[in-house]
């Protein structure tokens, strides 16, 4: 579901015998949840360990199906099966459904069934909702760009400065798209360099002013090794999207953020990294909504014919080596596999199928008849 519609079931209940019915009544829940413990030291041989919890409610409605009546009495329903209906609309700003280490954001449906002299009864149904992200915007449609360099030093004495450039045609994307890197990277050290590229996903979850992250690399290229005091092109070079949840940037105590992360392995240093903001969002570029930007953009929506994109890719290498930071390495712990398994499963990749067909194209490419 989408924010502001509206959600339409019915509750079952099959009786093998007529039986009395005291009351029955549903309840649609919406939240977002954080929660993670940090041990902390208060001495040389004190040490306690901390909690950090939040909670957002979006969606909080009652109804009952079927009500006690007046006079206290019960209601008798014979055998057979029974079906009762019930619908109620969503609020028009609700987080996409997700699933993290430390914190969710979920909605459900529950019925509860009340008889007399008897344990209540509840089933419950989760639903997915997806908060739409239209990449058709100028903000999401501008294009990204930076510039870095880093000198090498090896015991005291300067190697060389190694300093990159990179270009992405917009900042807003969705699963599945290709997104061309624009890039040039110049090694004036005395030692050949290796280039990368990586989407990274950032998972932010915040408690009593605290925030807590994690971050994982979901998809890399590796490029060719730069020899000493030459300079590497790269005209688009291709990243493909894999399947990956939408950006949550609304949320006040979750937010899951992208980024394209460009770096270079210089021997003997730390890496020279560049980082461009990027969102995953849900409704894919229009095929005549991108006149204004390069004719990349326009063409990156269709690269099925681009062989050096493998059906079945790599697996990701771990964060740490892509990017390596003191606040990095002490604060986060490298993502295994085993994680990023998990960051690509959970309720909100129930939308990933409507990508499966590319827009259209555009009118220009279709031939005459």
């Amino acid at each position: 579901f989408n924010p502001g519609q509206t959600v339409s079931g019915r509750v079952v209940l099959e009786l093998a015998a007529a039986a009395r019915l005291g009351a029955l009544r549903l309840r649609a829940m919406g939240a977002a949840r954080v929660h993670w413990t940090e041990s902390r030291s208060a001495g040389s041989s004190t040490a306690y360990t901390q909690s950090y919890s939040d909670r957002v409610e979006f969606l909080n409605h009652h109804d009952t199906l079927v009500a006690p009546t007046d006079n206290g009495e019960v209601t008798i329903l014979q055998a057979g099966r029974h079906e009762f209906p019930f619908t109620f609309q969503l609020p028009e700003t609700l987080a996409t459904s997700f699933e993290g280490k430390h914190g969710s954001v979920r909605y459900w449906v529950k019925a509860k069934l009340h008889r007399p002299w008897a344990t209540v009864k509840k089933v419950k149904k989760e639903f997915t909702v997806i908060e739409p992200i239209d990449i058709n915007t100028p903000a999401l449609l501008a294009p990204q760009a930076g510039a870095k360099e880093k000198l090498a030093r090896a015991w005291y004495c300067n190697r060389g400065q190694v300093s990159v450039t990179a270009k992405i045609d917009r900042k807003g994307y969705t699963p599945g798209e290709v997104i061309p890197i624009f890039a040039e990277i110049d090694n004036g050290t005395s030692r050949a360099v290796v280039p990368k590229a990586a989407i990274v996903q950032t998972q932010t979850f915040i408690a009593r002013g605290t925030k807590k992250q994690k971050k994982a690399v979901v998809t890399t290229i590796v490029g060719d090794s730069i020899a000493a005091g030459k300079r590497e092109v790269w005209h688009g070079r291709a990243l493909k999207i894999p399947p990956v949840g939408p950006s949550i940037l609304q949320c006040r105590i979750i937010q899951v953020e992208y980024s394209l992360k460009v770096c270079v392995d210089i021997p003997g240093t730390s890496k020279l990294l560049l980082e461009l903001p990027l969102v995953i969002g849900t409704i894919p570029l229009h095929p005549f909504g991108s006149r204004t930007s390069s004719v990349s953009s326009q063409y990156s929506v269709n690269l099925d014919w681009l062989s050096t994109i493998p059906e079945q890719p790599e697996a990701p290498p771990e964060y740490s080596a892509v990017v390596s930071s003191p606040e990095a390495e002490q604060s986060l712990a490298p993502p295994c596999r085993s994680e990023l398994g998990g960051i690509l499963e959970g309720p909100f990749f129930a939308y990933i199928q409507e990508f499966r067909f590319r827009p259209p194209p555009l009118y220009s490419e279709v031939p005459n008849p």
